[in-house]
C-alpha cells in the first residue's frame, strides 16, 4: 500500500472518489488500517482517511462530539474522559485479535458498526451516532443528521452507513452523543455452571429491575466456567443492586461480588476485544443467534469440529474459534445456524484459502434491497467493491 492516497480534507476526497468514478475504478477505503482484514477482500486502489482528522466540536455540558472520521479512537476516549464521559457502546479493538497494526479511527468503527459488551444496556453504535457526513460513490458530499439528538429530519442514513463497512459511502465526519462514565463498577460472578444453566441465569438477570452493563459466560472445562454479571453506576446502587442480584440467582450455585476496578476493567475489556482468542490459532466466528438456541448451536457445530466459545450479550452474540481447514467449518457453522435463523460472521481467517462469503448469505429480498441500496449510493460499484460480497 505504498502508493496510499492520503486526502487532506474533505474536499480532496471527494474529487478523488469524483475521478475513481468518471475512471470506474475501485477504491479500497483505509481508516487507521486496524480492521482491514474484517469482510471479503477488496479490490482497486487505496485511499486513507487519516488525514480528516481532529475534534471539531466539543460540548460537554450537552454531551456531544463532533470528530473527522479519521481521528483515532483514542484521542476520543482520551479527551472525554476528562470530563468525565464516554462513548456509551464501548467500542471494541480488535488489533490483537486480527494481529493488526496502526490506530482504531471514529470513522472505522462506525463504517464496520463495532460494539462492545455495553451494547445490552446502552445500543450499539448507531444508536449513539446522531450525525455522519460521507462522499457518495460519485462524489457528492452528503450530510445527515447533527450535532443535536433532536435533530431527525429526513432520511435516517445515520444508521444505513454504521455497519456498510464503506459500500455507500466514505464517511468523512460523525457525531456522537455521549454518556456520564460511571462512578463505581462491579461484577458479580457466577461459577460452575453449564451453557444451558448460565443462560437461564444471564436471562433471569437482563429481564431484572437491576440495570446490567454485561453479561458473559465463559466456559472453562479446566478451571471451571464463570459468569459475569456488570453493574455501573453510582456507588451506594451498585452495591445494592450486587447484593439484590446475588440473592435472585443464588440457587444457581457459588456466587461473589467483584468490585476491585483493575479486575472488572481487565477482564471485561479481554471479553469486549475478543481477548481469549487473540493468540490462538484457529478461524473466529460471530455467532448472532436468540440466547437460548446458542448453547444447542454451539453443540451441534461442535459434534463435527473442535471449537473453543464464549458468549456476550447474554447469550445472543457467541464467539467460536474452530480450526481452519475445511474453509474455517464454514458449511457446518452455517447449517446449524440457519436451522434457528441465526445470522455467522467470519471474523478471523485465512482469507487466501477461504472460498465462501464472510458474511451471512442474505435471503433474496433482502439481497434485491441491499442491491438496489448499493446501487443508489454507489452507481459504478467503486466503493470498497466485494468487501460485503456479490457487487
Amino acid at each position: 500500500m505504498s502508493d496510499i492516497s492520503q486526502p487532506g480534507s474533505e474536499a480532496e476526497l471527494a474529487e478523488f472518489v469524483r475521478e475513481a468514478a468518471t475512471a470506474q475504478s475501485g477504491i479500497c477505503i483505509v481508516g487507521g488500517g486496524s480492521k482491514q482484514s474484517l469482510g471479503n477482500r477488496v479490490w482497486g486502489k487505496h485511499v486513507t482517511t487519516s488525514k480528516l482528522n481532529g475534534i471539531e466540536h466539543y460540548e460537554p455540558a450537552s454531551l456531544t462530539l463532533v470528530a473527522q472520521a479519521g481521528t483515532p479512537l483514542q484521542e476520543i476516549e482520551d479527551e472525554i474522559s476528562k470530563h468525565g464521559q464516554h462513548l456509551p457502546f464501548e467500542p471494541a479493538d480488535y488489533r490483537n485479535l486480527l494481529s493488526s497494526g496502526g490506530e482504531p479511527t471514529i470513522g472505522g468503527i462506525v463504517a464496520c458498526g463495532i460494539s462492545g459488551s455495553r451494547r445490552i444496556q446502552a445500543g450499539a453504535c448507531r444508536d449513539s451516532l446522531i450525525g455522519v457526513r460521507f462522499i457518495n460513490g460519485e462524489g457528492d458530499v452528503i450530510k445527515s443528521g447533527g450535532r443535536v439528538m433532536k435533530n431527525v429530519t429526513g432520511y435516517d442514513l445515520v444508521k444505513l452507513l454504521t455497519g456498510s463497512y464503506g459500500t455507500l459511502g466514505v464517511i468523512s465526519q460523525v457525531s456522537f452523543k455521549l454518556l456520564p462514565s460511571p462512578q463505581f463498577t462491579a461484577s458479580l460472578l457466577l461459577h460452575g455452571v453449564s451453557s444451558n444453566q448460565a443462560i437461564s441465569a444471564m436471562s433471569i438477570a437482563l429481564g431484572s429491575p437491576f440495570d446490567l452493563s454485561g453479561v458473559a459466560h465463559i466456559p472453562d472445562e479446566e478451571n471451571g466456567s464463570t459468569t459475569l454479571f456488570r453493574l455501573e453506576g453510582f456507588e451506594k446502587s451498585v452495591k445494592y443492586r450486587a447484593q439484590k442480584l446475588l440473592e435472585l440467582l443464588s440457587s444457581f450455585g457459588r456466587m461473589e461480588i467483584e468490585s476491585d476496578p483493575e479486575f472488572t476493567r481487565k477482564r471485561w475489556n479481554q471479553i469486549t476485544n475478543v481477548g481469549f482468542f487473540a493468540n490462538k490459532q484457529g478461524a473466529v466466528w460471530r455467532l448472532s443467534l436468540k440466547p437460548g438456541d446458542s448453547p444447542d448451536v454451539v453443540k451441534a457445530i461442535s459434534q463435527s469440529r473442535d471449537v473453543e466459545v464464549f458468549y456476550d450479550w447474554g447469550g445472543g452474540l457467541v464467539w467460536l474459534l474452530t480450526p481452519l481447514g475445511d474453509n474455517s467449518g464454514e458449511k457446518i457453522i452455517r447449517e446449524c445456524v440457519n436451522r434457528v435463523g441465526g445470522h455467522a460472521t467470519l471474523v478471523r481467517a485465512q482469507k487466501e484459502s477461504f472460498t465462501g462469503n464472510v458474511f451471512h448469505p442474505q435471503s433474496g429480498i433482502v439481497e434485491k434491497i441491499s442491491s438496489n441500496l448499493r446501487r443508489q449510493f454507489d452507481p459504478h460499484s467503486i466503493l470498497n467493491p466485494g468487501r460485503m460480497g456479490a457487487i
